[in-house]
């Protein structure tokens, strides 16, 4: 069972600001913790049949948790894919709660669930994308084709 410490520190999530919405110019950015959870909205209204939802969601709130402890890693600064897994693996290990296997998993993207959660995490990011876009940015660097499931 998780510390009530470890429990405060993942909730500081809400605090960690979306780090490519910033750079693009963003006035009031989201929080990743409102990514996770407009994945999780996203996930009930379009899941397979055959994949787990309970899964799914679990994986949805904890896919970023690491970012809690490392920050909001973009392609735009500079650290490798391996490096941004090395950092994150790391934080996640560290952390006191249970999300290293949720992670793992969505990190390997060998199960229709974590495969399934990617696909919402650029849904979601698209979408959001759109909503900004009315603050007269261009964002389509953000819109990327989610494609059908």
């Amino acid at each position: 069972m998780a510390s009530k410490e470890a429990l405060i520190e993942a909730l500081r999530l809400k605090d960690v600001v979306r780090a490519g919405w910033v750079r693009a110019g963003v006035q009031n950015p989201e929080s990743v913790a409102a990514h996770s959870w407009g994945m999780a909205l996203l996930a009930p209204q379009l899941c397979p049949e055959d994949v787990n939802l309970c899964r799914v969601l679990e994986l949805c709130i904890l896919h970023d948790l690491a970012e809690v402890r490392v920050g909001d890693i973009t392609p735009h600064d500079n650290v490798s894919p391996e490096e941004k897994h090395r950092l994150e693996s790391e934080a996640i290990e560290n952390m006191g709660v249970d999300a290293a296997a949720a992670f793992s998993e969505y990190e390997a993207q060998q199960t229709p669930e974590s495969r399934f959660v990617r696909y919402l995490d650029k849904l979601d990011m698209s979408l959001q994308a759109e909503i900004y876009e009315s603050q007269d940015l261009n964002l389509s660097e953000f819109k990327q084709e989610a494609g059908d499931w």
